[in-house]
């Protein structure tokens, strides 16, 4: 931890940046919402009216999305978006235990953060994991395959910007939510190295075999982000809990909403 120490503050002068909050409602246990790649906290629109009769809801923007700030020489790894949200969680200084909630990439932030930073969390709360292991550590075929493909995909979005910032415009327009993925020239860099460093570089069945606090996983029947049999590895996990919610695609809409306020209690 210390040389990585070392590296966060070589990048940000003394410490990680503090993240954009971008909603703090509600009273009652807390509960910390974190989006995902090419988003804002704007993906859980539909959820904080659930929680917020019961519950404190954060909302936070991840580095270089949303209002956040996107350090000029930031590669966005795992460890930056970590660093930035544990600086904001600890400004926030909550005395009691709290429910973490990560979409999308954010389950894959969040699921790091609890790794290294396990104090205060009562229960993680993972929505639409992107889950590719390591092609060559994925023991079925057919799952390997999938998620070869999946990488691939990615790889060719990166490399084709104009392809990739067309497509994104017209498909965020089909979004039954304004904002919730945003592709632009603003946020290409964080984007790319975002998908790059976190997503197709992603520790996540590690970082979660080193999680003690109950994990609730929800995800939507047509989600479109998770490869076929790709969710196995953590469902044999003896603290996860998984909840498929059919008919429901990759963003949080109200049916999804619903499981994901009923998994947070």
């Amino acid at each position: 931890m210390g040389r990585l120490a070392d590296r966060i503050r070589a990048l940000f002068g003394r410490g990680a940046p503090l993240l954009h909050v971008a909603g703090d409602v509600g009273i009652g246990p807390v509960v910390i919402l974190v989006h995902g790649i090419a988003s804002s906290s704007v993906t859980f629109e539909n959820l904080v009216p659930m929680l917020e009769p019961k519950h404190r809801v954060i909302s936070i923007d991840i580095l270089g999305f949303g209002r956040s700030p996107a350090p000029v020489d930031a590669e966005y790894t795992l460890e930056e978006h970590v660093a930035a949200l544990h600086a904001t969680i600890r400004s926030l200084r909550l005395r009691e235990p709290f429910v973490l909630v990560g979409h999308s990439m954010g389950s894959l932030i969040v699921s790091r953060y609890v790794a290294v930073h396990p104090a205060g969390l009562s229960r993680l709360v993972l929505v639409g994991p992107p889950i590719y292991g390591t092609p060559d550590e994925i023991g079925d075929r057919r799952v390997r395959t999938r998620v070869s493909a999946y990488l691939r995909a990615y790889e060719f979005l990166r490399g084709n910007k104009d392809f990739t910032l067309f497509n994104a415009g017209v498909l965020a327009r089909l979004l039954p939510i304004k904002g919730v993925f945003e592709i632009t020239e603003k946020n290409w860099d964080p984007f790319v190295k975002s998908l790059k460093n976190c997503i197709e570089r992603q520790t996540v069945v590690g970082d979660l075999a080193r999680v003690r606090v109950p994990i609730e996983v929800v995800y939507g029947g047509l989600d479109a982000f998770i490869a076929p049999g790709s969710l196995a590895v953590i469902e044999a996990m003896r603290n996860v809990s998984m909840h498929r919610v059919e008919g429901n695609d990759h963003i949080i809409r109200r049916r999804l909403a619903r499981v994901v306020a009923a998994a947070i209690g």
